[in-house]
């Protein structure tokens, strides 16, 4: 006798084509083994180990007393958005109005709120890999074909993205180029005269810049990280993405931004009533007091990435066979740790061994195989503790 065909693989098979294609993540499928074993140094998540700032929670909680948990506008609040403009301000020198901010359900809202709001079933968007995953996802869901670009690897681990790369990968069906700076996953930061080369491209092809300026303050270099805002105008077709989850260590919080050109506000109001309504109005208070009290804390938690980052390529270049730079930015260490092991197979084996849950390099792309992303903002104490053990497993072959 034939098994019946189970219920749920017959509703699977009703959905549409472009929600079956979305591809498990391998990050996921590593930390499923490991993230309830708390004697594993999880390295895997884009997620530091200290906890919300007292102050931002402290906000929180007099929002909610005050009875800020009603619904608000989709856009933001306007004290929000006006924090905002005087953060982009103080740190870039930018004049944004308040007026060209939208509040998101973190980063990947902002990310798939302009994927909805740029491209049309079968419109190329072009994007370096390996990368963050959730961004190319992000583009399938729209019903956008993601277009990747490879890194560059030289001899000793840097990465590098020639503008020229990307302009090969421009086609007549290309609608957007995204650009993540600093990178997630491999550090890359491009440099202020390869983006007003981009730009200048994007105006004379008519084409959209989505930046992912998620990792901005995290430049291991002099100053800041660049951003688009600093070399386009108001009338330009950018689109900025950013989060409150990696600065002020709000990854729960669930709170994000984007920056969009000027009059578009009614667009991005009626996408984020239509996805979200809006974020938690006691948290856009939290968020209020991270913009205007939490620049020590940045300041602070770059300071200790920047000693973990060492920390790291320091051990790990010592072993046999590895090769690791330096990352420019971000808070990621994406290196070479095996010859001829898979990516996923070596992620498995290191959890198993080293008790270290790292994330896969392919996790990010084809072009990430034999590689593995480290996430270092943690203490240097626990950053020390990952190359002890990693060294057991990886230090005599």
């Amino acid at each position: 006798m034939t098994d019946p065909v189970s219920p749920v693989l017959d509703l699977a098979a009703g959905l549409s084509p472009r929600i079956q294609g979305i591809r498990t993540s391998q990050i996921g499928l590593v930390a499923d083994r490991g993230r309830d074993d708390p004697d594993v140094v999880k390295l895997w998540i884009g997620e530091g180990d200290l906890p919300t700032p007292d102050f931002i929670v402290e906000a929180a909680h007099r929002a909610m007393r005050a009875g800020h948990t009603r619904y608000v506008t989709s856009l933001g609040l306007p004290r929000l958005r006006e924090a905002l403009s005087a953060y982009h301000a103080r740190h870039w020198g930018v004049d944004v109005p308040a007026e060209r901010f939208a509040v998101t359900v973190g980063g990947m809202n902002a990310i798939m709120q302009a994927a909805q709001a740029l491209l049309e079933p079968g419109d190329e968007i072009v994007m370096p890999s390996p990368g963050w995953p959730n961004l190319a996802e992000a583009v399938r869901v729209t019903g956008g074909v993601p277009v990747t670009v490879p890194y560059r690897v030289g001899p000793d681990g840097r990465f590098s993205l020639p503008l020229e790369d990307i302009a090969a990968a421009i086609t007549p069906r290309t609608r957007v180029v995204m650009v993540n700076s600093p990178s997630n996953p491999t550090g890359w930061i491009m440099p202020r005269a390869e983006m007003i080369a981009l730009r200048d491209l994007a105006r004379a092809r008519g084409l959209w810049l989505l930046a992912d300026e998620v990792y901005a303050h995290f430049n291991y270099g002099d100053g800041l990280t660049p951003s688009f805002l600093q070399i386009c105008t108001e009338d330009d077709r950018l689109i900025v993405a950013n989060t409150f989850s990696k600065n002020w260590a709000m990854t729960g919080w669930r709170a994000g931004w984007l920056i969009f050109p000027r009059g578009l506000g009614p667009v991005f109001a009626k996408l984020g009533q239509y996805n979200t309504t809006s974020i938690p109005t006691f948290v856009q208070h939290a968020a209020v007091a991270a913009l205007d009290e939490g620049d020590g804390f940045i300041r602070e938690t770059v300071a200790r990435c920047a000693e973990s980052r060492a920390i790291l390529v320091d051990g790990l270049t010592r072993l046999p066979g590895v090769t690791a730079a330096a990352p420019d930015g971000a808070f990621y260490l994406m290196a070479r740790l095996s010859e001829g092991e898979r990516s996923l197979d070596l992620a498995f084996r290191l959890l198993s061994e080293a008790k270290v849950g790292v994330a896969p390099g392919t996790a990010f792309g084809p072009e990430g195989e034999g590689f593995v992303r480290m996430c270092f903002a943690i203490s240097p104490a626990l950053a020390r503790e990952a190359v002890s053990r990693l060294s057991a497993v990886l230090g005599g072959r």
